[in-house]
């Protein structure tokens, strides 16, 4: 027998022997161009919570109930819900499919540079930007609704006026400890995520129960689902009935989070999938049940619109159950909404974290690091918080600036949502599909994910209250033209010479660029992760 450490047969002890085991997902990562930073810590069901406590039910349905009351009714509240969830459903669909392919931080513009035969690097900036701005405003948008609240309940119970000044205030409040809660207590965080799916749905059988059994009597099934009503100054139901739909594309957003934090999540080519799909449908049907029970709770419909809290919700709430019990839904509405606004930093953050490793936004270097005692970007954290901050602060002097915040949400989102699903369908058969796939229904359900983002990316720019002045103007083509314009002339003076993409092993000579990865990290030396020692 030969011996086993003859010069014939080296042996183990002459191959480079790995300090410890790789897991699948942390190999996966690697043939995907990038080294395990973030700590792998999230369950399936963590990583579902985390969508789910973003599309948060109990926060978009309820911040935006007055605007459904006004464009459109009931009818449009009710039936706009199952129709717009379905169609979301398709959306999410096709997403997941990729998810699945490519479970990195980056999600969206991380696929789009792979879908595409060229011009990867332009489809992927552009993507990348468009997420990053309906990030930042959805955070924006849930933190705000979530001040309106609670101003509605600090008013109510201690007279707290409810004026723009004050809700702007409770709003950087909110910010802040999302901000901190996401730096200082990531462990909690995650906690928290898992608790809000449960506080949801436990809050819409709460409520729901409250305002079905304790009111004497309550709306016609005909005026819930057949009533419809015009507050806008428009004279053509179609447009407003189209209007109406935003209270409903609003809430079903932001499910894009499952896919931002596969790097994080165990069995990321199945748990990302499965998280975006499970956080629209389980939203989907709570969602209706609660519209359902707060619809047939009206009983007086101008008084809830002309509320003094401003929030026909608490008002339907009081004329149903009085104000003690009012105060006590208020209180689960304002938690999910919390819940909500919390896992939305934490997913942009991650979206942060991963453009700026491929050194897309400005001062990347600062907005990668990671803090080597969370295993968290906390720099991303607080641009993710700032961002959100400066986007909310029109709202103090134009009352329509937050209708437009929710759009800039929408518009943001759904433009990098449905392109890598378009570049996907230009891939046909040939994309590589992952563990969770669709089969044959891949084309035509992206064919659908693609038409309605077309529809729903013009309806929300167009105004929403005639006559059309300073005060009533639509500003979200406003801000989207300016982050659209802002990348655009970026790209077209720098960043196309510069910006090849996520990093794969290219070497990018922008400025800002976080050092080039090796080609193969199972026999390159690997890299030293951009940290700085934290000041204790």
């Amino acid at each position: 027998m030969t011996d086993a450490r003859s010069p014939d047969h080296p042996g183990p002890a002459a191959f480079p022997v790995e300090s410890s085991p790789v897991s699948a997902d942390e190999q996966r990562l690697r043939e995907l161009g990038y080294t395990q930073e973030l700590a792998r810590s999230m369950s399936g069901f963590s990583n579902f919570a985390v969508s789910f406590s973003i599309v948060s039910i109990l926060s978009g349905c309820l911040t935006l109930y007055g605007t459904g009351m006004k464009t459109g009714g009931p009818a449009l509240i009710i039936w706009g819900w199952p129709v717009v969830g379905l169609l979301t459903l398709c959306v999410g669909l096709a997403m997941a499919e990729i998810c699945s392919s490519y479970p990195t931080a980056g999600g969206l513009y991380y696929w789009s540079a792979k879908l595409t035969r060229s011009r990867g690097p332009a489809w992927s900036w552009f993507t990348g930007w468009f997420n990053f701005l309906g990030q930042v405003a959805v955070t924006a948008s849930v933190d705000y609704g979530a001040a309106f609240f609670t101003n509605a309940f600090l008013e109510l119970r201690y007279g707290l006026a409810a004026t723009p000044e004050h809700t702007m205030e409770i709003f950087a409040v909110i910010l802040l400890a999302h901000g901190l809660l996401n730096t200082f207590g990531v462990r909690l965080v995650a906690v928290l995520n898992s608790v809000s799916v449960w506080w949801h749905l436990a809050g819409v059988a709460i409520i729901v129960g409250a305002l079905a059994l304790l009111p004497e009597r309550h709306a016609s099934a005909s005026s819930v689902f057949t009533e419809f009503v015009n507050r806008t100054g428009f004279h053509s139901q179609f447009y407003v009935a189209m209007l109406g739909l935003l209270m409903a594309q609003y809430t079903l957003t932001g499910y894009d989070a499952s896919a931002h934090m596969t790097e994080e999540t165990q069995d990321a080519a199945r748990s990302g999938p499965r998280g975006i799909v499970n956080a629209i449908t389980v939203s989907l049907v709570a969602g209706w049940i609660l519209l359902l029970g707060i619809t047939f709770a009206i009983r007086d419909y101008d008084g809830a619109l002309d509320s003094a809290t401003q929030v026909p919700p608490a008002q339907i709430f009081i004329d149903a159950i009085g104000s003690g019990g009012a105060q006590f839904l208020l209180l689960i509405v304002i938690g999910a909404q919390f819940f909500c606004g919390m896992a939305s930093v934490t997913a942009n953050s991650r979206m942060i974290y991963a453009f700026s490793r491929d050194g897309a936004l400005p001062g990347s270097r600062l907005w990668h690091r990671i803090s080597p005692r969370t295993q968290t970007p906390t720099n991303a954290v607080w641009l993710a918080t700032g961002g959100a901050l400066l986007l909310g602060l029109p709202a103090l002097w134009n009352n329509t600036a937050y209708t437009a915040v929710t759009s800039i949400s929408v518009i943001g989102l759904y433009i990098s949502y449905v392109i890598p699903v378009y570049l996907r369908l230009r891939q046909g058969e040939d994309f590589p599909r992952g563990p969770w796939h669709l089969g044959r229904w891949s084309r035509p359900i992206g064919v659908v994910a693609v038409a309605w983002t077309a529809v729903i990316s013009v309806l929300f720019m167009l105004p929403t209250a005639s006559p059309i002045t300073a005060e009533s103007f639509n500003y979200t083509p406003v801000a989207v033209i300016v982050v659209g314009g802002f990348a655009g002339l970026w790209w077209l003076a720098s960043a196309r010479h510069w910006f090849t993409g996520p990093h794969t092993g290219a070497t990018p000579s922008a400025p800002d660029a976080p050092a080039p990865r090796p080609k193969d990290p199972m026999t390159a030396p690997q890299p030293t992760p951009d940290t700085e020692p934290e000041t204790r």
